[in-house]
């Protein structure tokens, strides 16, 4: 980087180290505060739902929170490069590692995640039509197909061209195997956001027209229900469609050859956004498991049981105390 006080696009070094300390602070405390939110939903879902067994969609959600805590455990790790001023390791197997991490685990949680609103369109939007993914669900079948699915499309992060985790870097000896294949780790993680997106929005203003045309049920359960749905869209729309913007800006300017201050910009911006993204192993089982008040009942029970105003009341059928399943779906 020379005597330069901006960062180069293809640089692990970071200028502004100060604010990348701020970054690490608050990945270590979306760390502190995940890993055991989501540890014990996780000990939920195996121990006292055993969601294997149910026909709901605890098993999406369950396959959900574990990509949320795998991802978590890539954050130590680059809160440390940050407080060392690194924005990516300098080590070529710790940096491909990570990304192959990132890429995996973040599938993981969207695919899970965009899952999830498709099943609940089904049962929501057209209740009595029978769908394939209603049949695999009662297996883990569907969840084994998507984590082999993503394995592929990490490929790209192991190949030896991406310089410093870097796409498209300028150089003198570019080829056109080396554009091809940055190229299509950038089709890989936009798509990843995108067309996901694009889906949680469809399935989303379906849901949410036909809740508020529903006649019959409880008010109270269908406005929640409405509220729920509008929520994982604002979580996900929050999480990644930032980062995904701030990517595009940045490959555009890395394509254009802008000056190094625009460069040193938007690579901070980017990787703030980035850091931002994380606040979805934080949101989501608040989101889809805390929304249900049965789920919240056995959490409360399990954890905090000084809290529960009955304790007598039964709360899951997998203790033995009542003689009806209990479900946690959040519609």
């Amino acid at each position: 980087m020379g005597n330069s006080t901006y960062q180069l696009i293809e640089d692990c070094e970071a200028s502004n180290k100060t604010l990348y300390k701020l970054y690490a602070a608050i990945m270590i405390m979306i760390f502190i505060l995940a890993l055991p939110l989501n540890a014990s939903v996780l000990h939920l879902f195996i121990f006292k739902l055993k969601f294997w067994k149910s026909n709901s969609n605890n098993i999406f959600l369950f396959n959900l929170v574990l990509a949320d805590i795998l991802l978590l455990f890539c954050l130590p790790i680059k809160a440390h490069n940050f407080i060392k001023g690194e924005r990516r390791s300098e080590n070529d197997t710790v940096c491909k590692a990570m990304l192959f991490m990132l890429f995996l685990n973040r599938g993981a949680s969207i695919a899970f995640l965009t899952v999830t609103s498709i099943d609940r369109y089904f049962n929501v939007v057209h209740p009595g039509r029978k769908n394939l993914l209603k049949a695999l669900k009662k297996s883990p079948q569907i969840s084994i197909l998507i984590w082999l699915f993503l394995l592929p499309l990490t490929v790209p992060t192991m190949l030896k061209t991406f310089e410093c985790c870097n796409s498209h870097k300028t150089s003198n000896d570019d080829t056109l195997i080396k554009d091809v294949v940055d190229s299509l780790r950038e089709v890989v993680f936009f798509t990843q956001i995108v067309i996901p997106f694009v889906i949680l929005v469809y399935c989303t203003i379906r849901i949410v027209n036909r809740l508020r045309k529903k006649t019959v049920g409880d008010r109270t359960k269908l406005k929640r229900a409405v509220f729920l749905v509008t929520c994982v869209m604002v979580v996900f729309s929050f999480c990644f469609l930032p980062c995904a913007l701030a990517r595009m800006v940045l490959l555009i300017i890395r394509v254009q050859n802008a000056s190094e201050a625009t460069q040193d910009r938007a690579a901070v911006a980017f990787d703030g956004l980035m850091v931002l993204s994380f606040m979805d192993c934080l949101l989501d089982p608040l989101v889809y498991c805390f929304c249900s008040t049965k789920f919240k009942a056995l959490y409360l029970s399990n954890y905090f049981p000084f809290l529960v105003k009955d304790p007598q009341s039964p709360l899951t059928s997998t203790t033995g105390n009542t003689t009806h399943p209990m479900r946690t779906d959040v519609l």
